[in-house]
């Protein structure tokens, strides 16, 4: 099929604030973006807004460094889309290529819909499962990847393919996935925006993936553990990403109704949105991210080929997001320049900490509200992974100004943090007082909430 070719004329919007503006755009992303912006500027007045059309504002974060986001604004007529079906949803991400397309999602879309038994292959057993690999019969020493296809594990692995083939989809370029009104969204679903550039996901609500078939690692820590796959989105190699106004959640399936097997909980969720594998220029605003362990992970590995491949990316900036009932990695980094502000946390008792400091991080994290209950420290909110030296300024706990690197140092001095990220964000919008985030991220955040 031939690439359809945009030409032409339409109408697109910039927010400015909480103010969409009406703009006409002709040309290519980078030309509609500087357009955009000029005419923003020129043009004050509001117009009727449709979310498919908005692009996003010049100076807010790291997705509008360089050729801006504007994900599918520019799409003809041809290339707007509604969807209320998972099939519909994937043929419309198909259809045209990289053209410029708007998605928009009507109702919550399932696709995960016939459950876990649909995937299984034929002779999966996970009766049979539990016996051969209990630590009764099988030991911690030996990893399973040795185990042959017809196998236990090698009918899990079948099983996981068929699950992955049915519930990834993957997002092209200079696309805009949009949802209709209050109660839009997925269930069960994996975004992978992979190697694209110019994609804006907002107003949707995720339910986080339920992997079917976990792993079980004799080897992963003294007692072994289950191992998930699947995010509700994943940003790989891809860059100019906006994610906004969107909810991630398990929703009906929190980790405490998970069975436990061999003395470990059978995780079935991975993360709620990894940006990874040289993935750069990324926006998440405004966003809830709630009810989940492993939250949001920044480059995913150590090694000296990840580092090949991420050192010099992975630039994101998080504001005006709520984390809620969250347990850690809001976010983990690994070599990101990373700006988190006018974020909300809000802890519970199971909370471990949010920021994750990793191999060559630079993290900055200025003006957030933190609220954490009785028995949990300030000093937790950092963790220490790798020596990497951290920006931590004019952040609330409890509703007072906290130095988090000194309560982290004086609290945990075997994890002695260096501060001074080394570069200073210069793409924000309006900064507010960390003492309002809170009554303004918890009103304004998550899907349904568009201003």
């Amino acid at each position: 099929m031939n690439t359809p070719k945009w030409h032409g004329h339409v109408m697109a919007t910039v927010l400015v604030g909480c103010t969409a503006l009406a703009l006409a755009v002709t040309g290519t992303t980078a030309q509609a973006q500087a357009q955009a912006q000029a005419q923003a500027q020129a043009q004050p007045q509001a117009q009727p807004r449709d979310l498919g059309r908005q692009i996003l504002a010049a100076g807010d974060g790291w997705a509008s460094d360089g050729t801006g986001t504007t994900g599918g604004a520019a799409a003809d007529a041809a290339h707007v889309y509604t969807v209320t079906t998972w099939a519909e949803f994937k043929a419309a991400l198909k259809d045209g290529g990289t053209a410029p397309k708007i998605i928009k999602v009507k109702g919550t879309i399932d696709a995960d819909a016939e459950g876990c038994d649909s995937f299984a292959a034929a002779g999966y057993d996970f009766d049979a499962y539990l016996r051969k690999y209990a630590p009764e019969n099988w030991g911690y020493g030996t990893n399973l990847d040795a185990e042959p296809d017809d196998s236990p594990e090698g009918l899990r692995r079948v099983s996981a393919d068929i699950q992955a083939k049915a519930i990834k989809a993957s997002v092209p370029a200079n696309t805009t996935i949009v949802g209709l009104g209050k109660n839009a969204g997925f269930k069960g679903a994996g975004l992978q925006i992979t190697a694209v550039d110019n994609v804006i996901i907002r107003n949707l609500a995720f339910e986080s993936p339920l992997d079917c078939f976990p792993q079980w690692d004799p080897t992963d820590t003294s007692v072994g553990n289950w191992n998930s796959e699947y995010d509700s989105a994943v940003v790989y190699g891809s860059t100019h990403i906006w994610l906004d106004h969107n909810t991630f959640t398990d929703g009906d399936h929190p980790d405490s109704s998970l069975p436990t097997y061999f003395g470990r909980i059978y995780q079935q969720h991975d993360g709620e949105l990894d940006i990874v594998k040289g993935a750069d220029h990324v926006t998440a605003s405004w966003n809830v991210f709630t009810d989940h362990d492993k939250t949001i992970l920044i480059g995913n590995s150590d090694s000296a080929s990840t580092a090949a491949v991420d050192r010099g990316h992975l630039k994101v900036t998080f504001h005006h997001n709520l984390f809620s009932g969250l347990v850690e990695r809001a976010p983990r980094v690994r070599f990101g320049q990373v700006d988190s502000y006018n974020n909300h946390f809000v802890a519970d008792s199971a909370y471990s900490y949010s920021f994750g400091i990793g191999m060559e991080s630079q993290l900055v994290a200025e003006h957030n509200a933190f609220t954490l209950p009785d028995g949990i420290s300030a000093a937790t909110v950092l963790k220490k992974w790798k020596e990497a030296p951290v920006t931590a300024a004019d952040n609330y706990v409890n509703g007072a100004p906290t130095d988090l690197i000194a309560v982290h140092n004086a609290q945990i001095p075997a994890e002695t943090l260096q501060s001074g990220a080394g570069w200073t964000p210069a793409l924000r919008t309006k900064v507010d007082s960390p003492r309002a985030v809170p009554g303004i991220v918890d009103h304004r955040a998550g899907a349904g909430k568009v201003c």
